[in-house]
């Protein structure tokens, strides 16, 4: 099985185990070891499932603003730590790839292989959301044809996602493509870079 094959049975397998509970408070039980690379994509997609459900819970127009501002500070944290996961990954594919020659005329990509594997993880929850949609009983034929068609669409995606970042790695792995990765360096979440933080001190 391909690298990126690995991570949608992964993130299937992830998805699935959220929904057991569907609780965005559900204690999260890695099934793999938390330092391995299927425990840091096992991880990183929980995270996403979580913030998934937090989303759709915060636009309730009735939620109490006070509960508003709370989640939306969950959300910031989760997202936080989502990139710290993202920039893992990626230092699991430098380690990998650190003895690769690389070829006089390699090129680089327009993202690493970590934020490629993020878009599939969310591909994921996408498809599994949107195949929940089309077995809705309360929905009429109009909206189950539409999200019929929208699912073809996410699983072709998905497709070729999966195929570009197995490419991508034949490609480092080769030095027909080099890595170099910008770590996010989030302004928001640091209290020297927000001005409205370090404009309290």
């Amino acid at each position: 099985m391909t690298f990126a094959n690995n991570c949608n049975k992964i993130f299937d397998e992830t998805v699935k185990l959220y929904h057991v509970t569907d609780d965005v408070d559900a204690v999260f039980n890695n099934p793999y070891d938390e330092n391995s690379i299927e425990g840091k994509l096992t991880r990183k997609n929980w995270i996403d499932a979580v913030q998934w459900h937090l989303e759709d819970i915060i636009r309730d127009e009735g939620i109490d603003p006070v509960e508003a501002l709370a989640l939306k500070r969950r959300i910031d944290r989760s997202n936080q730590d989502r990139t710290d996961l993202v920039e893992e990954i990626d230092a699991y594919f430098r380690q990998q790839y650190a003895g690769v020659a690389i070829l006089p005329d390699a090129t680089i990509n327009t993202e690493s292989p970590a934020w490629a594997i993020d878009r599939l993880s969310i591909l994921a929850l996408k498809i599994w959301h949107m195949r929940e949609q089309t077995e809705r009983t309360d929905a009429d034929s109009n909206h189950i044809a539409k999200c019929r068609a929208k699912l073809d669409v996410l699983l072709e995606q998905r497709k070729d996602l999966t195929t570009a970042i197995d490419q991508l790695l034949d490609d480092i792995a080769a030095g027909r493509k080099f890595m170099k990765v910008y770590m996010q360096m989030k302004m928001y979440n640091d209290p020297d870079t927000n001005p409205v933080l370090y404009g309290k001190k």
